[in-house]
This record gives C-alpha cells, sequence and structure tokens, in this order.
C-alpha cells in the first residue's frame, strides 16, 4: 500500500479482492496450504490492506459476519446484502474486530452507504463511532463500551464530534453515502466527512480531532445519540429510527491490523474424552459453534484429524439451529496419542463462492500412569471482561482438564438487559452472553478437555431452586428470578441453555427430562480419576416451601440460633435420582484410582455477610448447605467414594472438609475463588461471635470448626476474603474484591489432592508464595475424605 491511500485506490483494492480470508474446504488438504486462525496475539500487518463487508453476498442470518462484533446480537441481521438493525433502541452497533485505530499520525479512510428505515419524528443518527475504548483499550472490551467520536447523520443534520451542519436534502427512502478521510496534523488528526447521494454532496464538515479522541475500535452504530436501556421495549423518549447499513470499507496506516481477531464464523470447540469401560473403550465428544446463521447457509459442520500431512475427514454432523452447535461423538478414540484436529465450516455465498473457515486444537492423550491437572473456574461477571490475567495464567498452568463450574455469563453482559420470550429471541439474547465466555477462554478450550456446567445466571436467573423442572409461578412477583422457585425462562431455552453448555460431555447417566428440561448429570473417567458431574440446582427445593423471604429473614436474628423448621421432611437437594447415581458410582472404581464430583457450589452456608463486610446476613438460600437433612443425604452418598467436592458460585474461595455425624467425617470441599466476583461475600465468623474449636494449626482467623446457620457441621481450613472493590480499573478491581481460579494436581500414584487457590492480578510463573490465598496450597490425602484425618 501506498504511504497516504485515497479513497479510489481503496476501492480498487477492494474491488480486485485481494482480502479474501478463506480457501474451499476439502476432505483431504495438505498441511502446507492449509489456512488456519493460529496466529501470535501479537502480530499485525504495519500495512493493512482496504476491506470491505461481505454482507452483498451474505445469505439473510443474524451473525453478520466473524470480522464484527454486533451490540446486541439479536437486534441486527443480514437483509438482502445489508447489515439491518431491527430495533428502534438506542446506540445499537457493530465494531470491526480486525481494525484498530491506533497510529492516527498516518491517514484512514471510512465509508459506508445507511439507508433510514423509519421516519419517527425523533431520531437517534446513524454513522461511525471511532474512539471506542474502555480503561484497557482492549479490542474485546471495547466493543461493550457505548461512547467515542460520533460522526453520521443525525436528523436533518451532518454530525463530526461537536460540530454539525444541515443537509441539503431529505433523507427517507434514500440511501446517502457517508465518507470519512482523516490526515494526519501535526500530532491530531484532521477529519473530512461529506455526506452524498449518488454524486452529489449533501453537506461536508471538517474538524481537527485529539489523537485521544480517535485510538481504539471503530463501529457503525444505529441511533448513537439516545441511551440504551437495558429493557426490552425502550420508552418513546428513547426511540428512535431504523437503519440500514451497506459497503462499510476500511483503508489506512492508522490501523492495526490482526486477522487472527475475526471471531467466527467458526466459534470455538469444547470437547471430553472418558473411558466408557465397555466396548467402545474411549469416547471423544466434541460441540463445535458458529454463530446464528440463515436457512440458505450451509447447515453442516465437518471434523478432521491431522494424520501425517493430510487432513482426513472422519465426520459430519448438523447443526442445532436453536444453539448453533453441531456435537460429534467418536467411539473407540484413540487415547494413547494426541490427536491434531480442526472443525471445517464452510461459508457458502450467494454469488456461488465459497470459503472455508477452520477452528484447530489438540486433543490429548489420556494422562495416564502421571498426575492429572485441572484448572477449576467460575463466576464470570463482564465487568472484568476479557479477564485476560485469569486465562494466561490457566494456559501457562498447562492443564490436562478445564472446569468451568457455573455464572460463565450474567443477565447483564453487554448490555441491554434480558429477552425473557419469545423464545427464539430470548435464545439469541442468551447465546450472545454465552459467546462472550468463549470469546475469553477459547483458546484454553481449544486444546484442552472442558466440563461446563450452566448454574442459575446461565439460565437468566438471580437464583435457581429448579424443584425437578417445574416453572415458576407468578412471575410478576420476581422479574429477577432470585426469589421464587422454578425456571422463569421457557423449556426450549433451558434445553438451549443445557445443550451449549454439556453437549460435549460424556453421555448422561439417565437423559430421561422431567418437565421438559433435559438431565445432563454423568461421570467421566480421564487420567485415572473417576468424576461426577452433577446439577445440584435442577431438583432442588425452593424456600417458598417453608415461607421465608430470601435476603432478608434472619436480619437481626441470633447467630446461635438454628431453626429446625428450615428442614422440614421432604425436600431435595440433589434428588433421589442423582442420589441413586451418586450411591452407585461411589462405589464403581473401575479404571481409576482418585475420585472427584464437580457441582456448582459448596454443600455447607460459608458466608455471613453480603454484599457489604458490615452486612450481616444469617441465611444464603442459594448454599447448598440448605435444605440440611438433603444436603447431609447427598454427603451419605459421596463420602464412600472418598472424593474431593470441587465447586464454584460463591464469589468466595474457600477449603473446608464436611460433618454429618461429627465434625471432620467426610469430604473435603474446594469452592474456587470467582473469575471476576461479583455480587461479594465474606465469612466473618469470628466478628458475629460463632464458637469455633479446633482452629487449624496455621492459627489464620476464620478457620476452625463451625455449625453454618442452618446447624450443618463444617471444618473451614482456609478462606480468601475479599477486599472492597474501589478500583477505576476492572483487573484492580477483580483482584481487590478477591477474584482468581482454583487448580488442582492429582496424584493417582500419592492418592493425594494437591491444591491452589491463585488469585487475579498475578504471574503464576513467578513462584511468588503471594499468588495464592492466604492457606494455599494444600495437600488432601484420599483417604481424608472420609474422615480418616491427617491435615490439622
Amino acid at each position: 500500500m501506498k504511504k497516504n491511500v485515497s479513497r479510489r485506490d481503496a476501492l480498487k483494492f477492494v474491488a480486485a479482492g485481494v482480502v479474501s480470508t478463506g480457501v474451499v474446504g476439502c476432505t483431504k488438504q495438505s498441511i502446507s496450504t492449509e489456512l488456519t486462525q493460529q496466529h501470535s496475539e501479537h502480530d499485525f500487518s504495519s500495512t493493512p490492506l482496504p476491506t470491505k463487508d461481505k454482507w452483498h453476498k451474505t445469505p439473510d442470518r443474524t451473525w453478520l459476519g466473524g470480522e464484527y462484533w454486533a451490540n446486541p446480537m439479536e437486534d441486527w441481521q443480514v437483509k438482502n446484502g445489508a447489515a439491518e438493525c431491527s430495533s428502534i433502541g438506542g446506540n445499537r452497533s457493530i465494531h470491526s474486530l480486525t481494525h484498530q485505530l491506533k497510529d492516527v499520525s498516518k491517514p484512514f479512510q471510512m465509508s459506508v452507504n445507511i439507508k433510514r428505515l423509519t421516519a419517527n419524528k425523533r431520531d437517534g443518527g446513524a454513522g461511525f463511532r471511532l474512539g471506542v475504548k474502555s480503561e484497557l483499550n482492549e479490542y474485546r472490551s471495547n466493543c461493550f463500551v457505548q461512547q467515542g467520536y460520533d460522526a453520521g447523520i443525525l436528523g436533518d443534520r451532518l454530525i463530526l464530534g461537536a460540530k454539525e451542519t444541515l443537509l441539503s436534502s431529505n433523507l427517507y427512502n434514500q440511501t446517502l453515502s457517508l465518507e470519512l478521510d482523516a490526515t494526519p496534523q501535526l500530532g491530531a488528526s484532521l477529519i473530512i466527512l461529506r455526506a452524498k447521494v449518488g454524486e452529489k454532496v449533501i453537506a461536508e464538515l471538517s474538524h481537527l480531532a485529539a489523537k485521544e479522541e480517535l485510538i481504539g475500535n471503530v463501529a457503525l452504530v444505529s441511533n448513537f445519540a439516545i441511551a440504551s436501556v437495558t429493557h426490552q421495549n425502550p420508552p418513546a423518549n428513547l426511540q428512535g429510527n431504523r437503519y440500514r447499513f451497506s459497503d462499510w470499507e476500511i483503508a489506512g496506516e492508522a490501523f492495526e491490523y490482526k486477522a487472527d481477531r475475526t471471531f467466527g464464523t467458526l466459534l470455538w470447540t469444547m470437547y471430553s474424552l472418558s473411558d466408557s469401560r465397555s466396548s467402545e473403550g474411549f469416547v471423544m465428544k466434541l460441540s463445535a459453534y458458529t454463530g446464528p446463521i440463515g436457512k440458505l447457509d450451509n447447515q453442516y459442520v465437518e471434523l478432521q484429524i491431522l494424520k501425517g500431512k493430510q487432513w482426513i475427514s472422519i465426520a459430519k454432523e448438523k447443526l442445532n439451529t436453536d444453539g448453533w452447535v453441531a456435537t460429534f461423538r467418536i467411539p473407540n478414540w484413540n487415547e494413547k496419542q494426541n490427536h491434531r484436529y480442526r472443525a471445517v465450516y464452510v461459508q457458502k455465498y450467494t454469488d456461488n463462492t465459497e470459503e472455508a473457515h477452520y477452528w484447530e486444537g489438540n486433543i490429548k492423550a489420556n494422562p495416564s500412569n502421571r498426575p492429572l491437572k485441572m484448572a477449576a473456574l467460575t463466576c464470570q461477571n463482564d465487568y472484568g471482561y476479557p479477564y485476560q490475567p485469569v486465562a494466561d495464567n490457566v494456559r501457562k498452568l498447562d492443564p490436562d482438564l478445564v472446569f468451568f463450574s457455573g455464572d460463565q455469563l450474567y443477565e447483564q453482559h453487554g448490555g441491554f438487559g434480558i429477552i425473557r420470550e419469545p423464545a427464539n429471541l430470548a435464545i439469541l439474547n442468551y447465546l450472545r452472553k454465552f459467546y462472550q465466555f468463549a470469546w475469553a477462554f477459547r483458546e484454553v478450550m481449544r486444546n484442552c478437555p472442558t466440563i461446563c456446567l450452566p448454574d442459575d445466571h446461565d439460565v437468566l436467573q438471580g437464583n435457581l431452586w429448579g424443584e425437578g423442572g417445574a416453572p415458576m409461578q407468578n412471575i410478576e412477583k420476581d422479574l429477577s428470578a432470585s426469589v421464587l422457585s422454578g425456571y422463569i425462562e421457557p423449556v426450549r431455552v433451558v434445553n438451549t441453555v443445557h445443550r451449549t453448555s454439556t453437549a460435549h460431555h460424556p453421555d448422561p447417566f439417565d437423559p430421561s427430562p422431567t418437565n421438559g428440561i433435559s438431565a445432563y448429570y454423568s461421570d467421566m473417567v480421564y487420567g485415572d480419576v473417576g468424576f461426577a458431574i452433577l446439577a445440584d440446582r435442577q431438583w432442588k427445593s425452593g424456600p417458598d416451601r417453608i415461607n421465608v423471604e430470601v435476603g432478608v429473614t434472619g436480619e437481626g436474628e441470633d447467630p446461635l440460633l438454628i431453626r429446625p423448621e428450615y428442614d422440614p421432611e421432604g425436600l431435595e437437594l440433589l434428588g433421589k435420582r442423582q442420589e441413586a447415581f451418586l450411591t452407585q458410582w461411589s462405589k464403581d472404581w473401575r479404571g481409576h484410582t482418585l475420585k472427584a464430583v464437580l457441582s456448582q457450589t459448596v454443600f455447607a452456608g460459608i458466608s455471613t455477610h453480603q454484599p457489604r463486610p458490615d452486612r450481616y446476613l444469617k441465611y444464603d438460600f442459594d448454599s447448598s448447605g440448605w435444605p440440611a437433612s438433603a444436603r447431609n443425604r447427598a454427603i451419605d452418598c459421596m463420602r464412600p467414594s472418598m472424593a474431593l467436592h470441587i465447586c464454584g458460585d460463591t464469589h468466595l474461595g474457600t477449603l473446608s472438609q464436611y460433618g454429618v455425624s461429627k465434625q471432620r467425617d467426610s469430604n473435603w470441599a474446594f469452592c474456587t475463588p470467582a473469575i471476576a466476583a461479583g455480587w461479594p461475600r465474606w465469612w466473618l465468623p469470628d466478628e458475629v461471635g460463632l464458637p469455633h474449636t479446633n482452629r487449624p494449626s496455621h492459627g489464620i482467623e476464620q478457620t476452625g470448626e463451625y455449625l453454618d446457620s442452618f446447624g450443618n457441621k463444617i471444618y473451614v481450613y482456609a478462606v480468601g476474603n475479599p477486599e472492597v472493590g474501589k478500583s477505576g480499573n476492572r483487573y484492580v478491581k477483580a483482584h481487590e474484591k478477591g477474584s482468581g481460579f482454583g487448580f488442582i494436581t492429582f496424584d493417582t500414584s500419592a492418592l493425594t489432592y494437591t491444591l491452589s487457590a491463585y488469585k487475579f492480578l498475578v504471574d503464576v510463573s513467578d513462584g511468588r508464595a503471594s499468588n495464592q490465598f492466604e492457606g494455599w496450597p494444600v495437600t488432601i490425602h484420599q483417604k481424608e475424605n472420609r474422615g480418616e484425618n491427617i491435615l490439622s
């Protein structure tokens, strides 16, 4: 590219088709000719080629393409060759993922065609947004910022930053072209914006903009002058017009260009590998995810493995059109060696051209006859997005297995609120939030077996007492779904959450649905360790059965008072089906020497204060310490297995040991720190006068043998109490709030578990003791999980 690229030059490059990003896939293909998406995160071209969208040849669909992030996804679609916003709400945007303004001492250009589709009197405008950045100025986190330097049309005016001028013609039902040219001027950038209808210029503005106003993401915005709202239907004063965008062109050396930042159409994969202990040997299951595509798009994903220098096709699966996931199940997998794999999706365009998209990774050999390393993560609130310190540290530790115990998303993720119905839009609303999780951790998951459990926020509820799949009643009394029992989302939506989270898990023990909702509890044998995978919310009884007010009951009550009336007969935690499964699994030692139970949360009420360190809240019915008798039954089922219980959810890292008949007679539980803790909790029993005995030999405060508020016996060995998060930097704030992750090493020869609890903003490779929360690391012996205790 020349040092200064004119818009005409840019158009010539685009027309010549020099920006092709894929090749047609085939069953066998030489490795030397393949295109992969494995690029260094720090590699970029200093002279990016001009690029243009492909909407003109893309079939009608929701997904705009891997080069873009749409806010919110469910409000955008490719329709008749353009990107069209279906909402009249404010601040709907399309971010370029591959181009970020980096060096405005060099020129840049953009152009786009815009058509106003409605004629509301109040207009929110449409056009470009430059300089969109978070405090990190990281391209993914930038996508969720709703402000920047706007350049476009607003009503009958042309807008450029704080400047404006009248348009010389009415725009309704006409296509307008916006052309933006920027040239460097003594450390700033001279921006010229033109509005044209055909070849006629109907308005022009210029503005000298400072560097700080421009660096960051660039985006197209519909209704940039109207604030977004976090509910489905904006009020009349926050309604604008609908807009349509086409032929978005980007050029210039001011842009940093990174082709590897595309996200889709093939998004990511998750897989598992398990010894079936049957004629099927080891079974490998893999789910491949695309964005929501259209009826005329290719509906199949192909799975290939590398043999020598050739890619060999081993399976082809149709996408499920709710979750846009294709799941492969391959029995008799050769578990003794690593296998390079790739998922292949061939994008077919309306001009009869094709483009192959690949997602490549490694299916690891079964880690037998050596220690198994597992990363355990939970609760990713998006104020800390994209959680890069955690993602980087997990990759550095190179786990054999990754476990996400729930809350891969929260209702507020990405802004724009929740859609409860109709189901098709509710699914898109869910998927958009779920994709944020994948976008942050897909590099970890591509090369490592992954267990991913849905929890309450994954099904878009503040709390979940599933009652065996019962629908929530009197929804109007609990719009946040935080108090009442049952599921607020339609069955179709809940099953989509289950499918997208768990379809790649080993086959369910009993897949029979309850009230139409699928069951996913199962077991896995991998690396000489047996895992029970549970759903500890799905059958749980709700507190409305005992006439309490969640979040209020217990205020001002004596901390030492135990109420037996809160534990009547007939209440469930795991439910009878899972109790029977856990009992059977505890006795089955085929193919492994250690066991672990994986579930959403800890079977004890290990928190005293929330959401402030000075607010004592006695009862947390969201914990699996309630119902107490059902909790004890679950532990009785689990004790013979001598399994370590690994879980999350509480936003408070703890290491504890359960007691049923007496203190410390049962399994240990590692509740891992949250990836990015939202609602904070503290365990401060000493401050409210809860008596304790047998404080561990390390002498750390707030530890020892206690009764929780439901009367459960617990031995708390370590706790990662947070500070109050105050920093304006998301990563520092996450660190303050006690965020981080867990790591477990299973030594199947020594029959031990070594547990680590890492803080958020550390570098695990430097080996500092301060990288972990006080009290960790800890080594537990297998027999301690049935009360034969060594640790003191």
